[in-house]
């Protein structure tokens, strides 16, 4: 085992939280990524990827190499790395119930080093990281996906699923789920979820009228576009119903390559149509300044419906008009800055009426305004309040 990271913490006077994610640092920033960041304001996270096997494709990694062995390393103020390994194989039963006790046996390496010991856990998984614990460290189960209905698209037992599913609602003392539906099934398996939705990160898409669109996104207006990953949650009718109304496409983030691979080789090839892969979060900007709209286009699948896209407030934040299919989060939203549509010539259409006119300054005002209101800084402080954390910052902050 190695370390890079000093014992000696900036502000480690706060407590500590682990949070056990669902994707690594290096990966597509999602819902845990961000509540990482923002809860770094209250206490320091010690941030612990999935674990890999030496059999892991170095593409699925996360950066991390092929040292067979756990490493830490800082990423950022407050927030330190941690990555594991666990046996090949591990997602089968009966490896998979080893994986959680060796993931726990490495954090607590971890806390060694950190000279720390925590104030909660954060699973954003199912493996079996909240049992063991002293009793005054808080298990918290983070919902961010409907880990049961996704079994199909994460190619799992649905069995096991269920199982790991119902041990860890069982070990956790607070659970908090990110859509109405989720927190529904869970409420009906027996627990009390809190109910914290995705956010934006409002300030990075403020300014966006400045930012200079990209280079290689150039397309003939109007342009629609849809950001994030492109599988199997994706309605494909739904985009080629805009590329066929006459809208420019552009679509930005990785391709499952399992999913209607020909449809979509014979979408990406039309003239208006520009895909140009996974961008990071920094570049989204630009790329998001490039459209006249933003899309979500999810099919109706239970995985989805269970969902709340960050894309949707993502688009907002940056001025768009937004079209979707008719979501629950959607819906909790409520708001008439997003439009929605149930079939792909509805969605077309939807799209053509809201490229109609250049939007005025108010109307992406508004837009903007809206998505403050749904901050990952608003969410972080209403999932370290549900934790527990907020006065230890409120105090060290008072003048």
């Amino acid at each position: 085992m190695t370390v890079n990271v000093s014992k000696q913490v900036p502000g480690n006077e706060l407590p500590l939280v682990v949070i056990c994610a669902g994707t690594t640092w290096a990966g597509i920033t999602g819902s845990d990524h961000h509540i990482a960041k923002g809860l770094t304001r209250y206490a320091r996270v010690l941030w612990v990827d999935p674990p890999v096997t030496v059999l892991t494709p170095a593409n699925r990694r996360g950066g991390t190499g092929i040292a067979p062995w756990p490493k830490l390393c800082p990423v950022m103020p407050g927030l330190t790395r941690l990555t594991t390994i666990a046996l090949p194989g591990q997602t089968r039963p009966v490896i998979n119930a080893s994986t959680g006790m060796l993931v726990r046996a490495q954090i607590r390496w971890a806390l060694r080093q950190l000279n720390a010991k925590p104030a909660a856990v954060i699973a954003c998984m199912l493996d079996d990281v909240l049992t063991g614990w002293e009793p005054d460290v808080l298990r918290v189960l983070y919902g961010t996906d409907d880990y049961y209905a996704g079994a199909g698209l994460m190619g799992l037992s649905k069995t096991t699923l269920l199982k790991n599913e119902r041990r860890q609602l069982a070990n956790a003392n607070v659970v908090i789920a990110i859509s109405q539906l989720l927190a529904k099934r869970w409420q009906d398996m027996g627990a009390k979820p809190l109910l914290i939705p995705n956010g934006v990160q409002a300030a990075a898409y403020r300014h966006i009228d400045k930012v200079e669109p990209a280079h290689d996104a150039v397309l003939p207006a109007p342009v629609a576009g849809v950001i994030g990953q492109l599988s199997a949650r994706i309605d494909i009718a739904m985009l080629e119903a805009v590329a066929g109304a006459g809208c420019s496409l552009l679509l930005v983030g990785p391709n499952d390559p399992n999913w209607e691979a020909k449809r979509f080789a014979a979408l990406v090839a039309q003239n208006r149509v520009a895909w140009v892969g996974r961008r990071t979060f920094e570049e989204l900007p630009r790329y998001l300044r490039a459209m006249n709209a933003g899309l979500t286009p999810y099919a109706l699948t239970p995985f989805n419906r269970a969902s709340f896209p960050l894309k949707t407030l993502e688009y907002l934040a940056a001025g768009l008009p937004v079209v979707s299919t008719a979501l629950p989060a959607t819906r909790w939203l409520n708001s008439n800055l997003i439009r929605v549509a149930s079939n792909p010539a509805d969605f077309a259409k939807a799209v053509r009426d809201v490229t109609q006119h250049a939007p005025s300054e108010l109307e992406i005002r508004r837009r903007q305004d809206f998505a403050a209101q749904h901050s990952w800084e608003r969410r972080a402080h209403e999932f370290a309040c549900a934790i527990g954390l907020p006065d230890k910052v409120h105090q060290a902050e008072t003048p």
